[in-house]
């Protein structure tokens, strides 16, 4: 692990003396110093000259515990009570569209999405991982660990930029560590897992994330601890100077390529400050709602900063951004639960898509949104809905697809696919298109044998 030797006296913001080793390999994954990861990544890519273009990227938002279909966006108002629930439904600008009534922003605006009901083929894993790779746990543990869609494309499309990470995963630790997955490498290797930078320990309950004399940066595991984001203006300055400290020493001269990037991307502003949203338009910033970092119990927290975050993410250059928004996991009292959750979607992710459209990115950025299966259709005892991995929605805008239209429906009781049953591979296939990957494309595993990306390649039809 390098290690860099900075000036006597004065103290990082973190409380470190400037005569401690400042340690580069804390961008680390698995114990591998930064230098090392990049080292592999470029083992495993052909060589590229110079940057590449801002082209295509993916926002994925993953709803952890199973997102009601039947209270979002599939009602079925002539339903018995025991199935309809308490929620009405609404119209949208889509003719015949009809979506809750928690959801207005997004009735405004449902022209700008594709909503698929029928999606099948759902796993009974309490997990996040077929909406990161398209297959079920089991069968990804079996085929030495499937990588996620964004190590994919870290490893096809690699970086914009060489200070920016082609993959950053959003999603902080959680009680329930596979809804907090942000997009795991698997066979491809550690040199094309996500830069996480919410991974840090859990924010205490009703922290003031403005206190500025917290300044401070955990660099550990590729870790931005969120409670110490409010002290990024310190944490910049730091970084400035340290910089500037190194620039005139003869160490940089010495560092190899692949340490000259780990050191690019450890002091580059753009990320930190693409993470920053006080940096944002106060007006837009206030069209995403207030941000909250408290986890919800043993899921992720409904922080709507994460969503304007993703967009500043993509507009300097990372190509996947993963998000975890809420803990859907609604077995009891899901009517009260999700009076108060759903909002809070329909907020941050119509301003999301409001966002990308006013800033001509429609086009270029695919946005999904889903969990990893639906709800009874039947209301339990306990005023909720369990498990019902049989059908389940997606939700997509943007990357070029044709939008303001419905794919599929379900019977009358919102419990089995009636027509065009979409599985997570068909969804993935079209990722992939927008993206610009070929879904037959193949990649190596550990053993050196390629292995294709889907088992399904067509993309949606109606979509592409």
């Amino acid at each position: 692990m390098l290690t860099i030797l900075g000036r006597e006296g004065g103290r990082f913001c973190d409380g470190v003396s400037r005569r401690d080793f400042l340690r580069i390999g804390g961008l680390a994954m698995g114990g591998l110093a930064m230098p090392q990861v990049l080292r592999a990544e470029a083992a495993g890519l052909p060589s590229r000259a110079g940057a590449q273009p801002v082209g295509k990227s993916l926002i994925m938002v993953f709803l952890a515990g199973g997102p009601p279909h039947l209270d979002m966006f599939d009602l079925k108002p002539d339903a018995p009570a025991g199935i309809r629930g308490e929620f009405r439904p609404i119209a949208t600008d889509v003719p015949g569209l009809m979506i809750c009534e928690h959801m207005p922003r997004l009735a405004r605006m449902m022209g700008r999405f594709a909503l698929i009901r029928s999606l099948v083929g759902a796993g009974g894993e309490h997990s996040a991982g077929q909406c990161l790779t398209g297959y079920k746990d089991t069968i990804s543990r079996a085929q030495g660990g499937r990588p996620s869609l964004g190590a994919v494309v870290s490893r096809l499309k690699g970086p914009v930029q060489p200070d920016i990470p082609p993959f950053v995963g959003l999603s902080p630790r959680v009680g329930h560590p596979p809804w907090a997955n942000p997009g795991d490498p698997g066979y491809l290797g550690l040199a094309h897992a996500p830069f996480t930078p919410f991974r840090g320990e859990k924010p205490a309950p009703n922290q003031d994330k403005s206190d500025e004399s917290s300044a401070g940066l955990a660099l550990d595991e590729r870790t931005i601890v969120p409670s110490r984001l409010g002290g990024r203006r310190a944490l910049l300055a730091q970084l400035d100077g340290f910089r500037r400290d190194v620039d005139r020493s003869e160490t940089m001269r010495s560092m190899d390529a692949f340490t000259q990037r780990a050191f690019d991307i450890l002091a580059s502003k753009r990320i930190y400050e693409a993470l920053d949203v006080s940096r944002e338009d106060p007006r837009v910033r206030a069209r995403y709602g207030v941000g909250d970092m408290n986890n919800e119990d043993d899921g992720p927290p409904c922080c709507m900063d994460h969503f304007l975050m993703a967009r500043r993410l993509v507009e300097a250059g990372v190509r996947v951004v993963t998000i975890g928004f809420g803990r859907w996991d609604s077995h009891f009292n899901n009517f009260g639960a999700n009076a108060k959750r759903i909002p809070k979607l329909d907020v941050a992710l119509s301003a999301l898509i409001e966002d990308l459209h006013q800033r001509g990115l429609d086009k270029d950025v695919s946005v999904v949104v889903w969990g990893e299966f639906g709800r009874t259709p039947v209301i339990n005892k306990d005023a909720g809905r369990d498990h019902w991995p049989a059908v389940n929605f997606a939700l997509l805008a943007g990357g070029g697809m044709r939008t303001g239209q419905v794919i599929g429906s379900t019977d009358k009781q919102g419990a089995q696919a009636k027509d065009r049953p979409i599985t997570f591979q068909n969804v993935f296939a079209t990722l992939y298109h927008n993206l610009g990957i070929d879904p037959a494309t193949a990649v190596s595993d550990r053993g050196g044998r390629p292995m294709t990306l889907l088992d399904e390649k067509e993309p949606i039809r109606e979509l592409v």
